[in-house]
């Protein structure tokens, strides 16, 4: 569903101003590219926080509760 809204918009912004609608489409895999490591980053505190959850709530676990 998001894609489809994407298109919507590019398509809207092409037909209101096709020279920035151009350069957001050239544009657009050098922003993913930037925010790759970002992404990575985010799901590796992710599952530090997970496992850090993980071993507070082991003897919780360990007693029934």
């Amino acid at each position: 569903m998001t894609t489809l809204l994407a298109l919507l918009a590019w398509c809207l912004l092409f037909v209101l101003c096709w020279p920035l609608a151009l350069l957001a489409l050239l544009l657009w895999p050098v922003v993913w590219l930037i925010s790759l490591p970002l992404r990575l980053i985010g799901i590796s505190l992710a599952a530090l926080f997970a496992l850090l959850r993980a071993i507070l709530f082991l003897p919780a676990r360990f007693l029934g509760g």
